[in-house]
């Protein structure tokens, strides 16, 4: 049975393997807009549009996911063969809100976007979503004739960029695109000197440091009218190119923007993998959301953790490991099912998790003692919640305001995904 199993994986690897960009894909993407409506009870996505724009960011070997990351994922058939030829793992801010309290009284609809290799034949889009059990469930499906005269070719957004930090072609690097929210044509060059602060602090921490060579940052000079952001409980509102604000979910610190068709708009002037939204306030917040955009101030003296802590969920999947701050959500994790974060756990399948990197002494779970307090173990407290979900290190980037801390468990999965965009 073994050497069955063994002889599936080493074909369905081989399969991958095989695919070839330049079989399939022209060099530049496919987005596919839709909208996410529903509540608790009802989900359904409805489609917006489809765009075609110039350049694909994204790795040219490295098609098929390999993480499983994520509330929803979504792949790419050739529809003459059937082939899988891309799929991707990412969350989005509707799957967030439908654990709070609204979800449970009102129906809303959020937009959202996946982009992929621009097809050169048609193909057969299918979107998945995560059951109750973590199980994905088909939820949407597409067939797209990339010749359709009706995908939208214009640039809605015609911005110049520029390439702060550059190292080399796009497609075997980490592009990351930095859009400024709420600064005005007279502060582009607090945008420029911010965005090098960016760039300078986000290679302190490690593993980011060791990679800095595997990374292209990217600007875009898309200014506001209005300096700031919206921070609704204190009844101000600006008029940005991202409508960012604060309040995200009524709590104070989340600062996030659903106007994501702008948002893709912009950050299409340039090849990109991931997106960071800087805002201009000295206010605390920000946000992220995995494969799907993250956020941070840029003048409050915690920027540097912003950075790093944010990046760490929007681009490596990685879980909030606190439980002390205030949230909206209600059983964000639930605890009879194992998170897909790989630095929480449930103990529901803790092998699927960091168990091989426990030493055989170490109890689990874990007590919170200096005995253990470098050491890799099973710590009770994260996701939000004190008591059901566990965390692999005393302290962490992930739970605390600080740098250069990651635990092991954290800094494995980045220098995977760094890996993954790098073709490695």
């Amino acid at each position: 049975m073994k050497r069955v199993a063994l002889f599936l994986i080493i074909l369905i690897s081989s399969a991958l393997s095989q695919i070839q960009f330049e079989d399939y894909f022209l060099e530049k993407t496919m987005r596919v807009d839709y909208y996410h409506v529903g509540d608790v009870n009802s989900k359904i996505i409805a489609l917006d549009e489809i765009r075609e724009e110039p350049y694909w960011g994204g790795p040219k070997k490295n098609l098929i996911d390999r993480f499983n990351f994520g509330n929803f994922k979504y792949e790419v058939y050739d529809l003459k063969t059937n082939q899988l030829i891309f799929s991707r793992g990412y969350s989005t801010l509707f799957a967030e809100w439908l654990t709070t309290p609204e979800a449970k009284k009102v129906r809303r609809a959020f937009h959202e976007t996946v982009v992929f290799p621009f097809p050169k034949n048609p193909v057969k889009l299918i979107i998945y979503t995560r059951d109750e059990k973590n199980v994905f469930q088909k939820s949407f499906e597409l067939e797209i004739d990339p010749k359709n005269p009706f995908i939208k070719k214009d640039k809605p957004f015609n911005f110049s960029s520029f390439k702060i930090l550059n190292n080399g072609n796009s497609n075997d690097k980490v592009d990351i695109v930095v859009i400024p929210d709420g600064y005005t044509e007279s502060e582009k060059e607090k945008y420029k000197k911010d965005l090098q602060s960016f760039v300078n602090l986000l290679f302190n921490s490690s593993p980011y440091k060791e990679n800095k060579s595997n990374f292209n940052i990217w600007g875009v000079e898309a200014y506001s009218k209005e300096s700031g952001t919206d921070i609704p409980r204190d009844n101000i509102w600006k008029e940005t190119i991202l409508n960012t604000s604060f309040y995200t979910f009524d709590t104070e610190r989340y600062l996030m923007t659903e106007d994501n068709k702008t948002l893709r708009s912009i950050a299409a002037n340039v090849p990109y993998d991931l997106i960071y939204i800087l805002v201009n306030t000295p206010k605390y917040g920000g946000g992220a959301i995995y494969n799907y955009y993250s956020v941070a101030v840029a003048d409050h003296p915690t920027f540097e953790y912003l950075i790093v802590h944010e990046f760490g969920h929007g681009f490596a999947g990685l879980g909030d490991e606190y439980y002390t701050s205030q949230v909206s959500y209600e059983e964000f994790y639930k605890l009879n099912v194992e998170p897909w974060e790989r630095n929480l756990t449930t103990l529901v399948d803790f092998d699927s998790k960091w168990k091989n990197l426990i030493d055989q002494d170490t109890p689990i779970p874990t007590p919170p003692t200096d005995e253990y307090k470098n050491r890799v173990g099973v710590f009770e407290g994260g996701g939000y919640v004190p008591k059901g979900v566990y965390r692999p290190m005393l302290d962490c980037t992930m739970k605390s305001r600080t740098v250069d801390n990651f635990c092991v468990v954290c800094k494995n999965t980045i220098q995977e995904v760094i890996n993954f965009y790098c073709e490695k």
